[in-house]
Parts: C-alpha cells; structure tokens; sequence
C-alpha cells in the first residue's frame, strides 16, 4: 500500500468509506478529477529538526496517524499520510512532503495533497495544502 500511486489510495479509500457498495465506489472514484494543492516553503531548521516538524505537521493534518516515509536519505527524505478533508473531514487526501537539505539556509519543502473531486468543489486537496503549511508555519 506504501508505495501505489495517489490515484490508487484515493480509490482505495473512497471504496473503504462506501462499505458495501465498495466496487462501485472505487469504479465511480476512477473517473472523478483530481484536486491538488502544492506549496513550497523553507523551513529554516537543519534537516533533521525540519523531518521531524514535518513529520508532526502530517500527523497533526491526518488526525493523529504517522505519515509513513517513501523515501530517506542523509540530506533528503519524502513522506506520505492519508488525511481527510472537504466537509466533515471525509474526503480522503492524500499528502507527500518532500524535504531537501539546504545548507546554511535550512530545508526546502514541497508539500503534494491530491482529493477526488465530484460535481460540488470542494477544493480540498489546496485547503488540506494550505492547511499544513499554517501548521508548519506556527
């Protein structure tokens, strides 16, 4: 599951809140477009302190479950969560951070959160992107 595509997850998870209905829900998910928010922002911590704040800004967005990583390096890393946005918190998100290593400067970040959208816009792939960088940014 850690490493499928966001498409995948986002119809896995929609699929999982149908119940039942969970093959129709994942065959409608397939066709919906796709809502994303990016930010870039640099925190100015060392790597291993920005990680960690990181890490605490998804768990925080995701309600308390711990972004699982893609990828770690030295001076480089990636993370992934499920979170939920749009109304009542129910559409899944699901969020990639990227970190680098900036030298002197401190960590560049790329935040990804992507959402299935229907026939209402619910924007909640940016409002998730957006939320997290408040987070980060307190």
């Amino acid at each position: 599951m850690r490493e499928q595509s966001e498409d995948t997850l986002l119809e896995e998870a929609l699929g999982a809140l149908a119940g039942p209905g969970r093959r129709g829900a994942k065959f409608t998910a397939k066709r919906l477009r796709k809502n994303v928010g990016e930010a870039y922002l640099l925190v100015p911590l060392p790597f291993a302190l920005a990680l960690d704040r990181v890490r605490g800004a998804l768990a925080e967005a995701a309600g308390g479950n711990s972004p699982w990583p893609l990828e770690s390096g030295p001076d480089r890393a990636a993370l992934r969560v499920l979170a939920g946005g749009g109304f009542g918190g129910l559409n899944p998100v699901v969020v990639t951070a990227d970190l680098n290593a900036d030298g002197p400067h401190g960590t560049g970040v790329h935040l990804r959160a992507a959402a299935k959208e229907g026939l209402i816009r619910q924007r909640a792939g940016e409002k998730t992107a957006e939320r997290i960088v408040q987070i980060l940014n307190r």
